[in-house]
């Protein structure tokens, strides 16, 4: 199977087994979200089905949600509509050379959940604005070690790696750990801010 064709699997199935929730990382960093949309627009990279990008909206921040499934998408723009929330639907394949549809510094925040692309780390950091923060979660290696989850190791984290994909960015907090719920997962999680 192609290396492409595996990443494909793998983000259906951990997409099948991601909870409806939004993640705690993105609800303890609301506050700080908050601050940063008054620097650029908020964007949730790889947002599938949009269980972050409408946390935020809920909260009345717009939000810009970027994907290649055309039927997350519309699963997500349906879902907004319902709910009234600012978010904007755009479709794109992130793992292109093309890279993400954003100009250099105009983000005031991005968010990035169980999806890893090391190619994309130097973009993501060039579109944050100047203290722009970045909000990362998604698998670490010993996921291997639990029963359900990702395998590839090009697509999860090694020890102490997800800082390092981001140097030019100042962390205010980082943590890895295994958590039960809503199924066990093996996660390393990063807010980080670009100076300025």
């Amino acid at each position: 199977m192609s290396l492409a064709g595996e990443r494909v699997s793998e983000v259906v199935l951990c997409r099948a087994r991601v909870s409806e929730e939004p993640s705690a990382h993105l609800q303890a960093e609301l506050p700080r979200l908050r601050a940063a949309a008054l620097r650029g627009a908020i964007v949730d990279l790889a947002c599938g089905q949009g269980r972050n990008a409408l946390a935020v909206a809920a909260v009345g921040l717009p939000v810009v949600a970027i994907d290649r499934d055309r039927v997350a998408l519309a699963g997500l723009h349906e879902a907004a509509r319902r709910r009234g929330l600012a978010v904007s639907a755009l479709r794109a394949d992130l793992e292109t050379p093309h890279g993400i549809p954003l100009r250099a510094g105009s983000c005031g925040a991005i968010l990035v959940f169980r999806f890893l692309f090391r190619p994309l780390a130097a973009a993501i950091e060039a579109a944050l604005a100047p203290g722009g923060l970045l909000v990362y979660e998604t698998f670490t290696l010993d996921q291997r070690s639990l029963p359900q989850g990702p395998r590839n190791p090009a697509f999860l984290l090694a020890p102490g790696e997800l800082p390092t994909l981001f140097p030019g960015l100042e962390v205010l907090a980082f943590s890895e750990s295994t958590v039960a719920r809503p199924w066990p997962q093996a996660l390393a999680r990063l807010t980080a801010r670009r100076p300025g």
